[in-house]
């Protein structure tokens, strides 16, 4: 029998429903880093959250929603401003990872 519950939804197409409304690129390694875009729609694709665009072609794009300004900045990214790479949540995960490579 098939077991579907071990399937990840999967959406190829953005869904729910948007207010149209401008949102700008917020990444500084993308680029279209601080450009404008009218966002189409907003939705989960592959378990991450994502936007829906037309760039000035009127080629269809998407990207992850933490890339733009429609998402909140992380407060620590904000606190830390580039001067530090890791959280020291991060750190001890890489510390046990680390540790079980060894074992």
């Amino acid at each position: 029998p098939i077991r579907h519950r071990d399937w990840s939804e999967q959406s190829t197409a953005p869904h729910g429903d948007v207010e149209r409304r401008p949102f700008r690129v917020t990444h500084p390694h993308h680029p279209l880093f601080g450009q404008v875009f009218d966002l189409v729609e907003r939705g989960r694709n592959w378990r991450e959250d994502r936007v829906f665009f037309h760039d000035t072609a009127g080629g269809s794009h998407s990207m992850p929603a933490v890339w733009t300004d429609l998402v909140a900045e992380d407060p620590f990214n904000a606190v830390a401003r580039g001067r530090a790479a890791f959280r020291a949540q991060e750190l001890l995960e890489l510390v046990q990872l680390i540790e079980a490579m060894k074992s």
